[in-house]
């Protein structure tokens, strides 16, 4: 259960890295409703640029990286602290997300109607819930 679940939530990780790298090098696909804006279509947050874009992307391929390495498919040894709350740290980098500012962003968000509040309670909200459940029960089977 502890390989399909870390292999199931590592392609997620690389897919959603992929998806980052491909906006990095200017790819316009699904971008326009990955930043929440007000009900007027005003955007609330600069794009950000290329170099935070592929850091962002980095931090999600590392996070893949990370349930392979627990399973021992890449065999590197990671320093205890690592080892011991690695998974922690992601399950509540995803947790935070899901729940959301109670504005814009997660499950308490006010702003529903703008095309982010659509995908943000369809896809991003509803997958953050799942990598974050995933990763705790992760944790409670370790």
């Amino acid at each position: 259960m502890t390989y399909l679940l870390s292999i199931l939530l590592s392609i997620v990780f690389f897919t959603l890295s992929g998806i980052h790298v491909y906006w990095g090098l200017g790819g316009k696909w699904a971008l326009a409703d990955a930043f929440p804006t007000e009900e007027d279509g005003t955007s609330l947050t600069k794009v950000p640029g290329k170099i935070a874009t592929f850091i962002v992307a980095l931090g999600l391929f590392c996070f893949g990286l990370y349930y392979l390495i627990n399973i021992q498919i890449l065999p590197i040894v990671l320093p205890k602290y690592l080892s011991d709350y690695g998974y922690w740290v992601i399950a509540f980098i995803f947790f935070l997300r899901a729940m959301g500012d109670f504005n814009y962003i997660g499950i308490f968000r006010k702003v529903k109607t703008t095309a982010f509040g659509k995908k943000d309670k369809n896809i991003y909200t509803p997958l953050c819930i799942f990598i974050s459940c995933l990763t705790f029960l992760l944790i409670y089977l370790a």
